[in-house]
């Protein structure tokens, strides 16, 4: 294990994800731990068995003519046969994509359509024939032939593709190689410090960037354990943490804000030893609320699926409040004048760009792909600021600015200010359309158990911290923030409720 960790650790990753994957189950070390258990308290996988299943699984699809390169859909429900068939297919030389399992039969056939693929391994018994005109493959149980050779991989080939959240357009396909998989978790492992004593509680949907970069391929090449719950509830996540002892969970804000009125006041997790977060925007009050509640530090880290799912961390040991961390070994991180590649100074606001190998392939739609990288660098679309040490503070979005009679302005600040009065627990800010100014903001509140107060005199906060122009010029109170899939704001449904286009 350690010496494919140090492999992992270099600039080269001359190796393919299935050589390191299978030699890091197959160590002595490693073979009898525990990789997989299912749903928290079922059956558990070791490394051996898994390492057994996932080659042959792979020569089974390698039988049944999957080429080099290939899209395949794999479409279950989070469970040790799901992960079991994504990596068989990487080990095949393949490119899955992990299906949402609450995707209707048509929104599967037609993201296969999307990206050209022709077929998806089907974990759900009942949904083979709805999905027979994509080759829904049913079975790869059946023992292939002891001919059947895995083919040769290399780290320029095609491991995985995802598709973006859609959470303000319609999904992308986004080809990721096996050297940007191996980039991105040598990265995670060696920042977080992965080894074979941790257990991750596994809650966010597997068809999610962090759910299967960070939370499958990392851990798995690190030797620990993963405890696979199916979905998540606040009430099913506080259970596992006093039951199974996991010493790290990663989530979005919304998941952690959701749990803290289910912990015991002065509760501690034996074992527990960091939470991470990212996928979205955490205040400062947010982030010490959190780390309050479970008395362990909330690692805050920054990515996209395109640079394959994270680029920044906070160090455990030396994080700094309000920022997103400092660049993960193997990839940079730049801030530059928007549609330029011109840098700013330190300290000033800036879009940022990503650079290095963990950068995906392109899109793919059809058997096109497409790079929009800039000489290398893939804008994020993000605005953010790095400090003289490389912590990374993101203030914004491009696209999501408002601008107010040409006053640009972020929602992000306007959430931060009204996220700062005790009564409130959830802010997400969006432009509503005005005949005169253009846009102008409103916000969409969710408040604390118990938590009084009225819109208009959040409104009266807000004008006592923003500028004028920044004052929300509605805030609408909600029981809970609509989020997408996997925990952001759906700030598409929220320009809808606004009056505004949800594009």
């Amino acid at each position: 294990m350690t010496s494919t960790l140090t492999q992992l650790g270099t600039t080269d990753l001359s190796a393919d994800l299935r050589t390191s994957l299978l030699a890091a189950w197959r160590g002595p070390e490693t073979s009898a731990l525990v990789a997989l258990v299912d749903d928290v308290d079922g059956a558990a996988t070791t490394y051996a068995e898994l390492a057994e299943l996932v080659e042959r699984r792979a020569r089974r699809l390698t039988e049944l003519g999957l080429a080099p390169g290939e899209v395949i859909g794999v479409l279950g429900e989070k469970s040790t046969a799901t992960v079991s068939v994504h990596l068989a297919a990487i080990a095949a030389g393949g490119c899955p994509v992990f299906l949402d399992p609450r995707s209707g039969d048509d929104d599967v056939a037609a993201q296969l359509t999307q990206v050209g693929s022709s077929r998806v391994v089907v974990l759900e018994p009942g949904r083979e024939p709805a999905l027979a005109h994509v080759h829904a493959i049913a079975d790869l149980d059946a023992t292939p032939a002891a001919s059947t050779a895995l083919p040769e991989i290399a780290p320029s080939d095609r491991a995985m593709l995802l598709f973006t959240s859609g959470s303000t357009g319609a999904p992308k396909g986004i080809v990721l190689t096996h050297r940007n998989l191996l980039t991105n978790a040598a990265g995670v492992v060696e920042r977080t410090g992965l080894t074979r004593d941790d257990t991750l509680l596994h809650v966010m949907p597997l068809h999610h960037t962090n759910g299967v970069n960070n939370q499958v391929i990392a851990p798995l090449l690190a030797g620990a354990r993963i405890l696979l719950a199916k979905r998540f509830s606040p009430e099913t996540a506080i259970a596992a943490l006093r039951d199974q002892r996991p010493t790290y969970l990663t989530g979005v804000p919304t998941m952690y804000l959701r749990m803290l009125d289910l912990v015991r006041p002065g509760e501690r997790f034996p074992g527990l030893r960091f939470l991470r977060c990212g996928s979205a925007p955490i205040t400062v009050e947010q982030q010490r609320a959190v780390e309050e509640c479970f008395g362990v530090p909330l690692v805050l880290s920054y990515g996209m699926s395109e640079a394959t799912c994270t680029s920044t961390m906070n160090p455990p040991d030396a994080p700094r409040a309000g920022t997103v961390g400092v660049a993960l070994k193997g990839q940079q991180v730049r801030v530059v004048v928007p549609c330029t590649l011109d840098d700013v100074p330190v300290g000033a606001d800036g879009e940022v760009v990503i650079g290095g190998p963990a950068v995906m392939a392109g899109y793919l739609s059809g058997t096109i792909l497409t790079h929009p990288g800039d000489l290398g660098w893939l804008r994020t679309g993000d605005l953010g600021r790095l400090d003289a040490d490389g912590y990374l503070t993101i203030s914004g979005r491009l696209k999501d600015t408002i601008i107010r009679g040409g006053e640009n302005i972020s929602p992000v600040m306007i959430e931060r200010a009204l996220v700062g009065h005790p009564a409130v627990r959830d802010v997400c800010v969006v432009a509503q359309p005005h005949p005169d100014l253009g846009e102008v903001p409103v916000a969409f509140v969710s408040l604390e158990p118990g938590g009084a107060v009225t819109a208009e005199e959040l409104r009266s906060f807000a004008a006592e911290r923003l500028p004028r122009y920044c004052v929300p010029a509605e805030v609408t109170l909600l029981a809970e923030l609509p989020t997408n899939g996997v925990g952001k704001h759906d700030r598409r449904r929220l320009k809808s409720l606004a009056g505004g286009s949800p594009g």
